[in-house]
């Protein structure tokens, strides 16, 4: 009862703070939770997994550089925090247009059409980088409600607060066994997936990234191979404040051969590969507080 009641205070407590950034304009949020993220990021032990994840991932870097990397991971990580409750004020558009407010410019949305419409399912990938929630933003612009994966609040009724995430998509479906069931229910009937995929999965397999293996969800091969279906990156980059830029590329090759394990592998190695080109050109704007790599 207690532990309840304990939950709700603090689900309460949380859909106020919400309550009051949505009362803020879009561009004042983002950076009021920069400024935020800035000031109390460092005083964490997530503070002390990024040096450490970036030394790693960087040896070349000094010091200073590798600091001021941190602090602006910071300022990205409490921007995205902030965004959360005005998700529905961004906006998608072509190149060369000018929006307020959230800002999002949308480039390649050609491959994205290529999913749309060619009869099949399909899937987008992109990982945390920037606001890793509008690439399904961008999605939806391109007339694809994506299906994507997301991880449960241990706080039940914290769950409703962020319904902001439901924008546009088909259905959130929850990490695990039910909701792998849920996305081969929604392949089978010719829908598309979104996944981020640069999240460490203890029982995952080891694929190269940053010239060390790291523990990776296969789920994104296996379907692809399964249903012999395309699989389109979705990189996403914060250009300066609330503006954005979501970029479409083709389809990654999927090579199906009879050594279905090595396939799985050459894939996820792919994936990889991109997932850190992205990183490499934006470094201070990925999730470098997760223990990606084994000791």
């Amino acid at each position: 009862m207690l532990k309840r009641l304990k939950q709700f205070l603090e689900a309460a407590a949380l859909n106020g703070i919400f309550a009051l950034i949505r009362l803020m304009p879009v561009r004042a949020a983002s950076a009021l939770g920069g400024r935020l993220a800035r000031a109390l990021g460092p005083l964490s032990n997530a503070h002390r997994t990024a040096l450490k994840n970036l030394k790693r991932a960087f040896p070349e870097k000094s010091e200073t550089e590798i600091a001021a990397i941190v602090k602006a991971m910071w300022d990205n990580i409490g921007r995205t925090a902030f965004e959360y409750p005005h998700l529905d004020k961004f906006i998608c558009h072509r190149p060369g247009e000018d929006m307020p407010g959230g800002n999002v410019e949308v480039i390649g949305s050609e491959y994205a059409a290529q999913l749309r419409d060619d009869g099949k399912a399909g899937i987008f990938f992109s990982g945390h980088l920037a606001n890793w929630e509008v690439p399904a933003l961008a999605i939806v612009y391109n007339g694809v409600p994506p299906y994507s994966f997301f991880r449960a609040p241990n706080n039940p009724y914290a769950s409703k607060v962020f319904r902001h995430r439901q924008l546009g998509h088909g259905e959130l479906m929850p990490k695990g066994a039910e909701g792998a069931r849920r996305a081969i229910q929604h392949l089978n009937a010719g829908r598309h997936l979104g996944i981020l995929v640069d999240q460490k999965m203890n029982d995952g397999i080891p694929v190269p990234f940053f010239g060390r293996d790291a523990m990776t969800a296969p789920a994104l091969a296996q379907f692809a191979l399964k249903y012999d279906i395309p699989v389109v990156p979705v990189g996403i980059e914060r250009l300066e404040g609330t503006r954005m830029r979501v970029t479409f590329y083709k389809p990654i090759p999927i090579r199906k051969t009879a050594n279905r394990q090595d396939d799985i592998l050459a894939a996820m190695t792919n994936v990889n590969k991109v997932i850190e080109s992205w990183i490499r050109k934006r470094p201070e704007q990925w999730l470098w507080v997760h223990n990606r790599w084994p000791e």
